[in-house]
């Protein structure tokens, strides 16, 4: 990029942050509706309330087989760049950190011209959970965050490549999130990454990508590792929609997403013979965790015989998958107890405290390779770049959850009839709540209005 154009992409910042002051970023962004593009979709604009020493971006997309967030970056990183400042500006941090693989070459081209003095790249290991924002905080900055608290206790605060291009566009044209980047990839007639309005079908999806190409299709929503078991083609895309696979039904990442949860108690009774190798290889436990995957294990299968802080530190559980997916040399899935010990200890409203531990002397070679992953989990026949489409295609109509995530619902605020247009709120954020606002994603008559979603028929 040119002195000329960098000098045009400073102005652009300088005219947004003049027209919107940093202590009023987050509001302009809870009406936008931003949340984060991955996981449970934690509202952004309680991040950007904070105060940070750092901003970091993650944009390790560590996940096999999603191609979302390393070909935004390529295409569009002034954007994301300047979402980063935003950011930088509205909780004050004074260092930007992008991290991302060497791999991904083509954003770090795109990059690395348009950083500022006070914005870094760094380039993380190709491994897997590199997108666990613990680990990645732990490898771009050397800090650890402590086990059951957020990043921004030691100065951090993350989000990833979507929700900061999204934060852009909501500051400077005042775009609301209506579409959703995704994945689709696997058994497909032609794998691709495209940007679709909210509310559309997973079916409609598919049908993009041409179909599924074999008789028994099965489906993730997400990536292999942490994605759930589609059971209903017919359920909307949403703002954490990362991808939709495509395997055959009778897969082992299928397969395991299909066990009871009996089934999984009774393996891990009949089965564990407390090798230890899931706790050896956790990334929360290597980093100084107390989490112990075997011990945790051996209390289910003991009627919770453990020391209190050992079943408590499940709360602290990821749900990464590399117990279940790679460390378990007999099947066991680690992960699931944890998930059903977690739901207990909520509903009884406990909490864990734990000091953070001295780190694995050798904690960074117990990271998963990606290749090895990809091997250990049978896709390679499924892995594909899925390129990133342009499309114009439009749906008949779109039927938008008032809830995309973490926190309370927003509140309808159109009635059946209602004309929308693309980007027009919908429904406002609940008043006094964790709560963001949802906006049309197509152009439309409102059709339906229900506790939980709003329907828009096109014309």
């Amino acid at each position: 990029m040119s002195e000329n154009q960098l000098s045009e992409q400073e102005q652009r910042i300088q005219q947004t942050l003049s027209a919107i002051p940093a202590d009023r970023i987050a509001d302009r962004v809870r009406q936008a509706g931003i949340v984060g593009a991955g996981g449970a979709g934690f509202p952004t604009y309680v991040k950007l309330q904070a105060k940070a020493e750092i901003y970091l971006v993650n944009a390790a997309e560590c996940e096999p087989m999603l191609k979302v967030d390393q070909q935004l970056m390529a295409q569009q990183a002034s954007q994301l760049v300047r979402g980063l400042r935003y950011g930088m500006a509205a909780t004050g941090a004074q260092e930007g950190i992008i991290a991302l693989k060497a791999k991904y070459k083509a954003a770090i081209a795109a990059l690395d011209p348009l950083l500022p003095a006070n914005i870094r790249i760094h380039i993380l290991p190709d491994v897997y959970p590199a997108g666990d924002e613990v680990i990645t905080i732990w490898q771009a900055t050397g800090r650890r965050v402590p086990p059951a608290a957020l990043p921004i206790s030691i100065g951090v605060v993350v989000n990833n490549v979507q929700t900061l291009l999204n934060l852009a566009a909501a500051l400077e044209d005042d775009h609301a999130v209506t579409h959703r980047t995704l994945t689709i990839n696997g058994a497909v007639k032609n794998p691709m990454t495209l940007t679709v309005p909210l509310g559309v079908t997973l079916r409609q999806v598919l049908e993009l990508a041409g179909g599924a190409t074999i008789a028994n299709p099965a489906f993730i929503n997400g990536g292999p590792m942490m994605g759930k078991l589609v059971t209903d083609l017919d359920a909307p895309v949403t703002k954490t929609t990362g991808g939709l696979l495509v395997l055959p039904e009778d897969h082992l990442i299928i397969q395991r997403r299909k066990r009871s949860d009996d089934s999984v108690l009774n393996m891990a009774k009949t089965v564990c013979e407390q090798c230890s190798l899931c706790t050896e290889l956790c990334p929360r436990h290597i980093i100084g965790h107390e989490l112990p995957p075997h011990l945790l294990v051996r209390a289910m299968n003991y009627q919770q015989v453990a020391t209190p802080s050992i079943l408590l530190s499940a709360l602290t559980c990821s749900e990464c998958s590399v117990c279940e997916s790679y460390a378990c040399p007999v099947e066991i899935s680690p992960m699931r107890i944890n998930q059903m010990l977690k739901k207990q200890l909520r509903a009884q409203g406990a909490k864990y405290q734990g000091e953070i531990r001295e780190e694995d002397p050798i904690a960074q070679y117990r990271m998963v390779p990606i290749k090895r992953l990809v091997s250990r989990l049978q896709l390679e026949d499924f892995y594909f770049e899925a390129p990133l489409i342009e499309t114009d295609w439009q749906p008949e109509a779109v039927a938008i959850p008032l809830q995309q995530h973490i926190g309370a619902p927003a509140e309808a605020c159109v009635n059946v009839g209602d004309y929308v247009s693309v980007g027009q709120c919908i429904a406002q954020p609940k008043a006094e709540a964790l709560s963001v606002g949802i906006h049309a994603s197509i152009a439309g008559t409102v059709t339906n209005v229900s506790p939980t979603s709003i329907t828009i028929s096109r014309g």
